[in-house]
């Protein structure tokens, strides 16, 4: 009997332990998820955390299951891989939903952390009204959680969908209301906190207009706010010194006593005093300085788009004019080429942020037909190849065909005699896809790599080419959510690769 009991004892003994260690795991993994920089291995941070969102959810933890799985979605879309990330965000509301640990308040809560994050992927996408959607959802279920730190959230989150589709009104009203619950509680730090990680997103997704318009609320909400904080501390300060002189009333008439204890509470606001102007010194330079860095983002912002329409409207007008010469002279043809360039990449800049259609290609027969169209203008014996899979993409055939034709044509231009020029498409990874021209011949020098796809950097013999060619297929690259750029590695001549994300 003895033996049974010592055997059972040491049974449950190693039950304990077992579940330790795994709790132990449990907590390992989203440590190592978070001790690595995702800049140098995001895929590895990936994994862990939805590991992590996976053994949590084995273990009824689905708090912090949830906020796992919302770390890894990150991680997802900022590669563009929106599919992956929305079903990882559908499996972690099916987790909420399955849950019978949660109250329903606790659900409502975790809810709103996985539609958060679906509202900033429709955010990125640029997609208003479904981003609309998810804030609608957001609201309600910041009601049914009743949780004061949720439903302020939900307002700082309004602000910024507000201020990142142009609602600047809306975006204003939203963040007042914020500001002033925040500062009727007195918790001024919060509401700074706020206002400069409002100004930093701004920054980050290059969205001057989020970044004018805190700035400006920012601005006006300091001065007002110190204004309150300094009026706090006097008052404080005059509660201290009232009940300061009614305990040494109540404990010693001693006149002595009262004249020292009156000496230091003026030495004290004599401090206070100074300390108030030094304050209002630095918070009037605080202020001139970020008005003169918010007037400097402004005139910046106008100036490149003044820049941009100025030259714009010198071509449109010319254009007529040019029409008019005799557009056999070469020097006419290369000024009409320059004047029509210079539109097109002027309109490029302009609508950068416009999403361009797409619609599905066969890759194949699409590359085909762009190298016969230089077949005619490559000299003796060069040989031209096509590598692409027999497939279709969901591209913008238009800037595709626009980019490789060009980059074909130089390739044209620069191949000597015996040599080769590639056309290879390739893809990537689920959502990204790779045109690669390449031709045999001497490599453009490192030190011009820079240079060649940016406009006007040189005065050029306009009928010799205006050097705008590569500037518009990279701004066309640009506008595709991919890239144009010099493979560094390929030493058998040059090589461009066109990367797109879809």
């Amino acid at each position: 009997m003895d033996k049974k009991i010592i055997l059972l004892f040491f049974y449950i003994l190693g039950c304990c332990t077992l579940i330790c260690a795994q709790d132990q795991k449990i907590s390992d993994l989203q440590k190592r998820a978070e001790a690595i920089d995702p800049k140098k291995n995001i895929a590895a941070a990936r994994s862990l955390y939805i590991h992590a969102f996976n053994d949590y959810y084995n273990k009824g933890q689905i708090r912090q299951g949830v906020e796992c799985a919302v770390k890894a979605t990150a991680l997802y879309y900022k590669e563009n891989y929106y599919k992956e990330a929305f079903d990882l965000l559908r499996r972690a509301d099916d987790a909420v939903n399955s849950s019978k640990n949660l109250s329903e308040a606790e659900k409502a809560a975790t809810h709103y952390l996985v539609t958060k994050e679906r509202l900033q992927i429709y955010i990125k996408l640029r997609k208003g009204e479904s981003a609309k959607d998810q804030l609608n959802i957001m609201e309600s279920l910041a009601n049914q959680s009743a949780d004061e730190s949720v439903k302020n959230d939900l307002l700082y989150t309004k602000a910024i969908y507000y201020y990142t589709f142009g609602q600047n009104a809306q975006g204003n009203a939203v963040f007042q209301e914020m500001a002033n619950k925040l500062t009727a509680q007195k918790e001024y730090d919060k509401v700074d906190e706020v206002y400069q990680t409002l100004i930093a997103n701004g920054r980050k997704s290059n969205n001057a207009n989020m970044v004018a318009q805190s700035y400006s609320n920012y601005i006006a909400w300091k001065d007002s706010a110190n204004a309150m904080k300094h009026a706090d501390e006097i008052a404080n300060l005059k509660k201290q010194i009232s009940d300061n002189e009614a305990a040494i009333s109540e404990k010693d008439n001693s006149l002595a006593t009262r004249w020292a204890i009156i000496v230091g509470l003026g030495i004290l606001a004599a401090a206070l005093a100074a300390a108030l102007v030094f304050g209002g010194l630095v918070l009037l330079r605080f202020v001139l300085l970020t008005r003169r860095q918010k007037k400097i983002i402004k005139l910046a912002n106008e100036s490149n788009a003044l820049k941009a329409k100025f030259i714009s409207n010198i071509s449109a007008q010319l254009e007529p004019t040019f029409k008019k010469l005799d557009c056999r002279q070469p020097e006419v043809k290369a000024l009409l080429e320059f004047s029509s360039h210079i539109q097109t990449l002027s309109e490029l800049e302009n609508t950068q942020d416009e999403t361009v259609e797409m619609e599905e290609v066969q890759i194949h027969p699409l590359c085909e037909s762009l190298m016969e169209q230089i077949r005619n203008k490559v000299k003796n014996n060069v040989t031209l190849t096509v590598n692409a899979q027999k497939m279709s993409a969901r591209i913008n055939k238009e800037y595709v065909s626009h980019i490789v034709l060009h980059l074909l044509n130089n390739a044209a231009e620069y191949t000597s005699e015996g040599g080769t020029i590639w056309l290879e498409f390739k893809k990537r990874g689920p959502h990204t896809y790779q045109f690669m021209v390449a031709n045999t011949g001497e490599c453009i020098p490192e030190e011009k790599r820079e240079n060649v796809f940016k406009p006007f950097l040189e005065v050029r013999d306009l009928t010799t080419g205006d050097g705008l060619g590569l500037p518009i297929c990279k701004q066309m690259a640009l506008k595709m959510n991919g890239d144009l750029e010099i493979d560094s590695q390929f030493t058998k001549g040059t090589r461009f690769v066109l990367d797109l994300h879809v």
